[in-house]
């Protein structure tokens, strides 16, 4: 059974043709892409300058038929956005609005869009460009790693500072390389677009989804913009300010990797005998649980921007500009969760009648101690942008131009908290007798039984193990472009563009953590206050979902005083200044980096672009001729830890034990590739209202920053029997390359009303694929498979409890140890026993190590692209409808085992996707109800691979414009509460499940 991409269309059409929703969506030209004095906003302005082919999600009705007259006369394929008016972009967010084009699908974090994928290539194959200059991008990653994306994150940008977003789906020789999917530029505004003195002040409150009081949170924004002596100098402020409470619930699960049916030795895999309901058979597949939980957070996103343009243009031959652009999102969070691990000894378990079998339900029967784990977790991060710019432009009357362009720019990803970016502060009921979980549901149920003495309440609480995460990331990009130009009156060469651009990439990315693997408990319940922890009712803050008020869930979870129990146990038994791992900087609980990476890409491009334009048929014909070169040079240099110990804590966890963190290895190496990239671009009206399009570009993506690194990482904590993870990278990669066609027909059959039909294929050459190898790593032992491990459960009895409990002394498998090996236990600052350190003789630990390499596969993403948009005479009334098919030709395996030695091969991100949205423009009233929906795709694999499932999402806006420049909107994001899902290889192995929340705004705006 292979997983590939899913042929939907017939399902959304029948929803769309009830709904007949669409996105309001117009055409412009689109010039190549500059950073200095740019055009207006108009869709009429915007054909004069240039021919590209722009779809714009506009000001509704107003410039359908303008657009639509540009797009039939241009050159090239751009999708893009625009703002309606100054301050005013159709959607609340850059991401939402994005989506809204044909091709583009989007990625949410905490409900709002975040980064983008287009036609199948995700967020890291999209280059971001700010007023075309190649902008940075940081993040601080998962939670356990150094941060390694060159995703942009389009939630650091607030819609109201921007002009318009422009998407080019094949290459240019004009446009800087590094996106396969697509080249997105996000325009300002500049103030002699728009001359005299203009502005808009809007003020709106945010409505959202909340556990407890419910808040309305506020949102300023403004645009100023003022020209001087005859419009020739201009000066443009804007700025806004966005608060943001939230809340979020979801249910999260770890699995262990897949099994063939007839394996029955490895840990995790199903006993052949027992509690095991329709068993997978010998050739079948499965995965088991190894953990799960629900998570409840609240989030206060805080979102600052700011921009300040300057521009003088004495004359029309020269324009001046020098802009600078801040952005910085600031978000708090506060998570509290309570979930299960899996040891896998009593199990009971049913299955499903499938090849890829998947869990009706999964349980397990525990002896005194097991844990019910409880845990807290607070962090606050930011993310900051600056963009310091500045522009010449010449433009001589014998037709030749010329322009330089500089900026400087960063962008850094950093904790503001004492605590770390990432952290986790475990606490646990240790008695748990049974626990299982219900994957029947589209909400996966979990449900314990406690032992008596040992129920769900704060008195039975004991503190256990913690983690304080630190990472950082900082990318800075110096770039410097000339470019020049010559556009002639008449012959076979209508213009000449040619130019060479310096690019500069310099990023650091670093990782530490202190960590205190006493997982099995550390304070009494007697030594730890009660009110720490207060009892939620978890049914009321997890509902949403069917089985997410199942009379069989936990009926309770802790709100978690993170911060007042890390003071406890940072005095008690020194989390943060003594940890088990990890170097404390002395502040707070923040780490010492033991990973630190710098990375340095220099790249130099000279290019040259001719078009063309002659008569065929009806009409005349435009051929555009491009190439460009690219020459990068890559010096990796990496900080790594070098461990010399491991600690068996619990009975499926080891610590990774560096007992002289500044024992650590320095690395450098290099690595260079050049690539020529040719772009050509053709257009023609064979019949009256008919055009066909047909592009062919090679692009390029350059591999993550991770993989580029130098240096052996391992993962902590390891896994007991399986399933410790290591890491390699390769400064050596190549990027991955692409071989682009597109084609398109176009009938506009009515005026402000046409059909669109494009073809699009892409070969990927030079892909990444992480090959795995089990191998040791820095002579490190494996304590679980000691011979003291393996005499003390035969001593103890294999249902012995391995922390030690103040309720049945002398009977844990540490009190054991500690009692016949006492220089085998590993004790924590307190003196308390917490683990058992492995031993010379033991057998080494075995970690699966990742290290990327270009393979000679290849892989062809192509597709269909289909529009229609269609104005109903003059009621006001409008629709655009678009669906997206994309497929790949490679496919995921789900029926080969997780470890398979033949390492597997499929791009992710591939999925059908649809737009509809139905619109009414006219005498000040606007309304809109936009649907967006993506099927299902491969979000990412490692041993095995992991699904999103289908979504949709119903948006809905009005607004009323006064005569006096006064109007009031409202808007709904996500007003039907669609909820989103995963799994693994198998519909029912869910590795999360999200109740989805409407949030609703309102306000009103002045423009002049």
């Amino acid at each position: 059974m292979k997983f590939g991409n899913k042929q939907s269309l017939a399902r959304f059409m029948a929803g769309a043709s009830i709904l007949t929703l669409g996105a309001t969506a117009s055409t412009a030209a689109a010039q190549d892409v500059g950073t200095g004095a740019q055009p207006s906003e108009t869709a009429q302005e915007v054909a004069a300058d240039d021919g590209g082919n722009v779809i714009i999600v506009s000001g509704i009705r107003a410039s359908l038929q303008d657009a639509m007259n540009i797009k039939r006369d241009a050159v090239g394929v751009v999708d893009a956005i625009s703002a309606e008016d100054i301050g005013k972009f159709p959607d609340t967010n850059l991401a939402e609005s994005l989506q809204r084009i044909t091709g583009v699908s989007i990625d949410r974090e905490s409900g709002e869009g975040s980064k983008v994928t287009v036609r199948g290539f995700g967020p890291d194959f999209n280059l971001v460009l700010l007023n075309g200059r190649q902008m940075p991008a940081s993040g601080l990653g998962s939670c356990c790693e150094a941060p390694a994306s060159r995703s942009f994150d389009f939630a650091n940008l607030a819609s109201e500072g921007i002009a318009g977003v422009e998407v080019y789906k094949s290459g240019r020789a004009t446009l800087p390389s590094g996106g396969i999917g697509s080249v997105i530029n996000v325009k300002t505004p500049r103030p002699l677009d728009r001359p005299g003195f203009q502005g808009s002040i809007g003020v709106k409150g945010v409505l959202d989804h909340t556990f407890e009081d419910t808040e309305i949170t506020p949102e300023i924004s403004g645009v100023i913009s003022k020209t001087f002596a005859d419009d020739t100098f201009g000066i443009l402020l804007s700025g806004s300010y966005q608060r943001r409470k939230a809340s979020l619930a979801q249910f999260n699960a770890g699995w262990r990797e897949g099994y063939l049916g007839s394996d029955s030795s490895s840990w995790g895999s199903l006993p052949t005998t027992g509690a095991v309901e329709n068993r997978p058979g010998p050739d079948d597949i499965y995965q088991t649980p190894q953990n799960a939980g629900y998570d409840f957070t609240n989030i206060d996103r805080e979102r600052i921007n700011g921009q300040a343009v300057l521009q003088f243009s004495p004359s029309d031959q020269f324009t001046a500009t020098v802009d600078y652009t801040f952005s910085q999102n600031t978000i708090d969070a506060e998570t509290n969760s309570i979930g299960v691990w899996f040891n896998h000894g009593a199990t009971a378990s049913s299955w499903t009648d499938d090849p890829v079998a998947g869990p009706n339900f999964y349980a397990e029967d525990f002896g005194p101690g097991k844990d019910l784990a409880i845990t807290g977790a607070v962090a606050a991060n930011r993310n900051t942008n600056h963009s310091l710019g500045g522009n010449l432009q010449w433009n001589h009357p014998s037709g030749w131009r010329f322009e330089l362009d500089a900026h400087h720019s960063t962008a850094e990803s950093e904790p503001t908290s004492p605590f770390g970016s990432n952290i986790a502060v475990g606490s646990a009921i240790f008695g748990v007798q049974n626990q299982r979980i219900d994957f029947t549901s589209d909400m996966p149920v979990i449900s314990v039984q406690m032992y008596p003495g040992s129920e769900i309440d704060a008195s039975n609480i004991r503190p256990s193990g913690n983690a304080f995460r630190t990472a950082y990331m900082k990318d800075r990009i110096n770039e410097v472009r000339l470019s020049g130009g010559k556009d002639f009156d008449d012959g076979f060469i209508e213009s000449l563009d040619f130019g060479v651009t310096y690019t500069d990439n310099k990023v650091r990315s670093a990782y530490g953590f202190l960590q205190t693997d006493s997982w099995g408990g550390t304070l009494s319940a007697e030594d730890t206050p009660d009110g720490l922890y207060t009892l939620q009712d978890l049914p009321d803050d997890l509902a949403g979902m069917e089985g997410s008020e199942d009379p069989a869930v936990i009926p309770n979870y802790f709100k978690v005083d993170t911060v007042s129990l890390i003071d406890l146990l940072d005095r008690e038994i020194g989390v943060c200044t003594t940890p088990w791992v990890g170097t404390p900087t002395g502040e707070g609980c923040l780490a010492e980096y033991t990973v630190d990476r710098l990375l340095n890409e220099r790249t130099i491009a000279p290019y040259l672009q001719t078009i063309h334009a002659f008569d065929i048929l009806a009409d005349e014909a435009h051929l555009r001729l491009g190439l460009r070169y690219e020459a990068t040079d890559v010096s990796s240099s990496a900080l790594v830890p070098s461990p010399d110990g491991a600690s068996l804590v619990s009975f499926n966890e080891i610590a990774i034990v560096d007992s002289n963190p500044s024992d650590t290895v320095f690395t450098t190496l290099k690595g260079s590739y050049d690539n020529w990239l040719p772009a050509i671009d053709f257009d023609m009206t064979p019949i009256q209202d008919v055009v066909l399009r047909a592009s062919y570009s090679h692009t390029i993506t350059r591999p993550a920053y991770n993989n580029l690194d130098g240096g052996l990482t391992v993962n902590s904590p390891a896994r007991v029997s399986g399933g410790s993870t290591g890491f390699s990278g390769n400064p050596g990669l190549l990027p991955y390359k692409s071989k682009n066609i597109d084609l398109s027909a176009e009938w506009y059959y009515a005026p402000a009303s046409y059909l669109s039909v494009g073809y699009f294929n892409k070969k990927v050459s030079n892909f990444i694929g992480n090959s795995i190898r089990q191998s040791s790593a820095f002579d490190l032992r494996d304590p679980s498979a000691g011979a003291i491990f393996r005499e003390a459960v035969a001593q103890q009895g294999s249902n012995a409890p391995f922390a030690p409990d103040a309720a049945n002394p002398g009977a844990s498998i540490l009190d054991y140890v500690v009692a016949n090996y006492p220089d085998a236990v590993d004790y924590d600052a307190g003196g308390m026993p917490v683990g058992i350190l492995a031993q010379p003789g033991d057998p080494l630990l075995i970690f699966n190590i990742s290290q990327p390499g270009n393979s000679d596969q290849s892989a062809t993403l192509s597709g269909w692209e289909f529009a229609i948009t269609h104005s109903f005479w003059d009621t006001g009334f409008g629709v655009i409808l678009n669906y997206t098919i994309v497929n790949s030709n490679t496919e995921y395996d789900l029926l080969r085992p997780g470890f398979d030695p033949e390492p597997q091969f499929a791009v992710t991100g591939v999925s059908d996707s649809a737009n509809a949205v139905l619109y009414y423009d006219k005498g000040g009233f606007q309304a809109r109800v936009a649907y967006n929906w993506r099927d299902e795709f491969l979000s990412g694999f490692g041993t095995d691979p992991f699904f999103t499932e289908e979504y949709g999402q119903f948006d809905v806006s009005a607004s009323y414009e006064f005569a006096n420049g006064i109007s009031v909107f409202a808007e709904g994001i996500n007003v039907t509460n669609a909820d989103r899902k995963g799994h693994m290889r198998a519909d029912q192995a869910v590795y999360f499940a999200a109740p989805g929340y409407a949030r609703y705004a309102g306000g009103v705006r002045f423009t002049w």
